[in-house]
């Protein structure tokens, strides 16, 4: 995609299919290029199910990030051979012998099986094949009368209908071949299968152990999701019949909530067919009707991060030709409301009244950075200052350090990243995971334009943030809003009190310019009148909020 290439990062997996002689053989390889973005982890896991190994790659001149650690575990929860590898050791800055120690004491893997590589130059590539042939098992050919494949992704295709990337797990599939989506229920006839070189080759069929696309011709993105299982049987009507689905996926849980609206309304059936198409690419995208009053019709969706929320947003308007407006981001509370019955929320304007609230419950993450050493005080002054609370503190080396925390989600939602970047000088990488919900000073911060409360710039904040947070929103709102004939008042509130305000001056329109001399009685009536007139246009401006 050309945002990969704009971005300088890997967002969505790509598939691809290698022949490769060893050994006077010919093999078959079967590859999946992932993202390493914490954000994206999701595609990583959906990659490893469908895989018998991994090649864990590491920048010779950066070493070993926080989100390295997070993938190579996942990797070996699912029981994949490591193939650890050492890649850009053409750049100058490149240490492969300290970048080789720290794989070592991070992840307990010997420097001998550490190959290092150049592929931009080719150096030592084959040797990482080579690897992977000699280490990685092959798959488990199970060729019977049932065919069962599993989705690992699928993509909307206008003229093609639903495209399902596909890892064969037993059996057959050729073209022409009636199949089942066994927990949609759909079915259909297979149009075109083939693989993945790195674009779509057509094949005469894909079998067991194989991985490669297969051309539904659907056009309902509600009939295949990501974890579905084709199914089909010879001698037996799809129709009528059912397998047993594989295991699939575990639903992955959003962390950051934001609405999108569309900046004209009439735009709204084009955002919610946008989405429907949108989430058969990106399963880990969730998204809602909901309605603002400020905003009109939109949606609120869920995302992994803040990154994967930007590049969503991105895509939408590139791909779809949308105008978007996002809202402010945010995070899901439990909610115990006095009755003892517990709300799930993403929406502020969802909370209630404080009266009905007995305590709400905020999400907590354990929290991993890794940076060298001279910056290890100004990032633990960071997450101090964003309610942290220090768990361990582990020495890779004598220069990087791997600092543990937890931490709440808001704290880290919005601009800790940029603000640990900053301060690490660019060094410091982050992954995070969830831990539970915890019980929290929390408040609902509205902010009121001329006393009419806008839902869009609500949020959700600790008591000892309110204050502050409510005061730099009114003084940003004051430098966008233009002025009117009438002062405007800008407040933040919790509940019915007033915590900060800022005010709009009016303009100043003089009536009695034009009078020179006379009766004072003149002057005081075009005043009134004037009065008057800004005391209707009050009126008018809250009828039309």
């Amino acid at each position: 995609m050309d945002i990969e290439q704009e971005r300088g990062i890997t967002i969505k997996l790509q598939p691809v299919r290698m022949d490769w002689n060893h050994g006077g053989k010919k093999y078959q390889l079967n590859l999946i290029d992932t993202p390493g973005h914490v954000d994206f982890s999701y595609e990583v896991s959906r990659s490893l199910a469908a895989c018998e190994g991994a090649i864990l790659v590491v920048d010779a001149s950066q070493g070993i990030q926080a989100q390295t650690l997070a993938n190579c575990y996942m990797a070996l929860e699912n029981n994949l051979t490591i193939i650890p590898v050492l890649n850009k050791i053409d750049l100058p800055a490149a240490e492969p012998e300290r970048r080789a120690i720290e794989i070592e004491n991070a992840l307990g893997i010997s420097r001998d099986e550490i190959i290092c590589i150049s592929a931009k130059e080719g150096t030592n590539v084959e040797k990482v094949l080579e690897r992977v042939i000699e280490k990685v098992p092959p798959p488990k050919i199970v060729d019977d009368d049932e065919t069962k494949a599993l989705i690992f992704d699928s993509v909307y295709d206008p003229y093609k209908g639903i495209v399902a990337y596909v890892r064969l797990m037993q059996g057959h599939l050729e073209r022409g071949q009636k199949i089942k989506f066994l927990n949609t229920k759909a079915v259909t006839d297979i149009i075109e299968v083939g693989c993945f070189k790195p674009k779509y080759k057509a094949l005469d069929g894909l079998d067991s152990g194989e991985v490669g696309y297969i051309v539904t011709g659907m056009k309902s993105v509600a009939d295949s999701r990501v974890g579905d299982t084709i199914w089909r049987k010879e001698g037996v009507n799809v129709k009528e019949s059912d397998g047993t689905p594989l295991p699939g996926y575990k639903r992955v849980t959003p962390f950051v909530y934001a609405g999108i609206f569309c900046t004209e309304g009439e735009d709204y059936p084009l955002l919610r067919d946008a989405l429907e198409k949108f989430s058969l690419n990106d399963s880990a995208l969730t998204f809602e009707p909901e309605h603002s009053g400020a905003l009109g019709h939109g949606f609120r969706c869920g995302f992994l991060g803040l990154l994967h929320l930007d590049i969503v947003q991105e895509r939408l308007e590139r791909e779809y030709n949308l105008d978007l407006i996002v809202t402010a981001p945010s995070v899901s509370y439990e909610v115990l409301q006095s009755d003892g019955t517990e709300l799930r929320i993403s929406n502020p304007s969802e909370l209630p009244e404080p009266n009905y609230v007995q305590e709400i419950r905020e999400p907590w993450m354990k929290v991993e950075i890794l940076v060298p050493k001279e910056y290890i005080g100004a990032v633990m002054k960071l997450l101090n200052e964003r309610r942290g609370l220090s768990k361990n503190v582990q020495y890779l080396d004598e220069q990087r350090v791997n600092v543990i925390y937890e931490i709440p989600l808001a704290s880290i939602v919005v601009d800790f990243y940029d603000e640990l970047k900053s301060i690490s000088s660019g060094y410091a990488s982050m992954s995070y995971e969830f831990l539970e919900f915890r019980v929290g000073d929390l408040v609902r911060l509205d902010i009121l334009v001329h006393h009419e409360r806008i839902d869009a710039l609500s949020i959700i904040i600790h008591r000892s943030e309110a204050h502050y947070h409510g005061g730099v929103v009114c003084k940003r709102l004051k430098e966008i809003i233009p002025k009117a004939q009438f002062e405007i008042p800008l407040q933040a509130a919790i509940g019915g009190k007033i915590i900060a305000r800022e005010t709009i001056p009016a303009y100043r329109k003089d009536v009695t310019g034009y009078l020179y001399g006379g009766d004072v009685s003149r002057k005081n009536k075009l005043l009134d009148k004037q009065k008057k007139g800004k005391k209707r246009m009050k009126m008018f401006q809250v009828s039309c909020e």
